[in-house]
């Protein structure tokens, strides 16, 4: 079996890895059946010459490898056929700027396997950059805090080499008596609550964060229940929930009269109600002034209307204007502060990229040795030419409907 590591080609470029250097060679080594192979790149966050080191073959022309890895999307023209490709392929929500991609892999008869499709029985995935987005995502909740408060400023942590160094920038962090509101209890969430722990910024329960008021800087995370209701329901059923979440309500409203700050890391899709409207922004008792919005959903399939557009970590931050409902410089007096990064972990690809690549060494890695896993069954989007038995779905999307 060849396995060939594939150059990022998407715009912005990507500087993640599937596996790194070290990972790579453990798994020649732990599998001497295997083959592995790089494709040259000068972005990468770990260099060709660190492959290098560790024994792993530098070229360019991956045609002789069976199965290929990346991390984003891929443009269509440079699919090769009769492959296994691993990659994100935004595809499975039919996202339309990605109908080709999948098209091309019907055509030339490639098996694409998304990464966000590999999950166990229970339909929990198994490898995800997700932790990581949630910690940068909370970190810039954090420095955004000190930009529009002009209390104190730290470095992005894409100027930071990895995770330990950004970590001297804590030191820096004075925070004014604030309220922070997280939704979501999921991988990303998660990786946010680690961040603003690790700050040291105090963790209340959603009643009291609604109800008090505090002297120093605080936060509180939602889970479904606390942000969803159903009526006639006295308990938030949460089987019933991700079932039926078109028959439920928000019970978000008063977290917009309460919170300063908010990081969203909640999945959504269209059947979940928003948080909030774009009227509701408009009232004088709103008080949220900051949104990191980690999910970063565009309006007007988004959960918070004013993520109007994906932001770069090269200009990660803008206003938004709940009046005129337009785009404004950031940090203006009056705008709501947007900060709407689609490719967070990319800011400390480093780590991301290892924890990514444990992932994929215990639990995917197995996988392929085994000819009927059930887990890259069900993680298969083409096959043969054909669209797999769990993306019948995706057909009119496929045939350009």
């Amino acid at each position: 079996m060849k396995i060939g590591i594939l150059k990022e080609t998407r715009e912005p470029k990507d500087n993640r890895v599937p596996l790194t250097p070290s990972q790579c060679a453990i798994l020649k080594e732990e599998n001497p059946d295997m083959e592995v192979f790089v494709q040259p790149c000068n972005y990468r966050c770990y260099s060709d010459d660190e492959y290098r080191y560790q024994g792993i073959e530098i070229k360019n022309d991956l045609s002789d490898c069976d199965i290929l890895l990346g991390v984003k999307e891929i443009p269509a023209q440079l699919l090769m056929p009769n492959k296994t490709y691993f990659i994100f392929s935004h595809t499975i929500k039919k996202q339309q700027h990605n109908r080709n991609l999948l098209q091309t892999a019907l055509q030339k008869n490639i098996r694409l396997i998304d990464w966000e499709t590999l999950t166990d029985d229970k339909n929990k995935r198994l490898i995800a950059f997700g932790r990581w987005a949630g910690i940068v995502g909370a970190y810039h909740a954090v420095r955004m805090i000190g930009l529009k408060k002009q209390t104190f400023k730290i470095r992005q942590m894409s100027e930071c080499h990895n995770f330990a160094e950004a970590q001297q920038e804590f030191s820096k962090i004075k925070i004014p008596a604030l309220k922070i509101v997280l939704t979501g209890t999921g991988r990303v969430s998660k990786g946010a609550s680690f961040l603003l722990d690790l700050v040291g910024i105090k963790k209340v329960s959603p009643y009291n964060f609604c109800y008090n008021e505090f002297n120093e800087i605080v936060y509180t995370q939602l889970g479904s229940g606390d942000m969803y209701h159903r009526e006639g329901f006295e308990k938030f059923d949460s089987a019933d929930y991700h079932s039926h979440p078109e028959l439920y309500r928000s019970n978000f409203y008063p977290f917009t009269k309460a919170a300063d700050v908010m990081i969203n890391g909640v999945y959504w899709d269209k059947r979940i109600p928003v948080f909030f409207t774009k009227e509701q922004m408009k009232e004088k008792d709103f008080r949220i002034e900051l949104i990191s919005d980690i999910t970063c959903d565009i309006a007007p399939d988004s959960s918070v209307p004013s993520t109007l557009r994906a932001s770069s970590i090269a200009e990660p931050y803008y206003g938004y204007n709940v009046q005129t409902e337009k785009i404004t410089e950031a940090f203006l007096p009056g705008p709501i502060d947007v900060m709407a990064i689609d490719n967070l972990p990319n800011e400390l690809p480093r780590d991301a990229s290892e924890d990514f690549g444990n992932m994929l060494m215990s639990r995917i890695i197995p996988e392929l040795k085994k000819p009927d896993s059930k887990i890259l069954y069900r993680a298969t989007i083409t096959t043969e030419g054909k669209l797999n038995e769990p993306y019948q779905y995706l057909a009119d999307y496929a045939a350009g409907k």
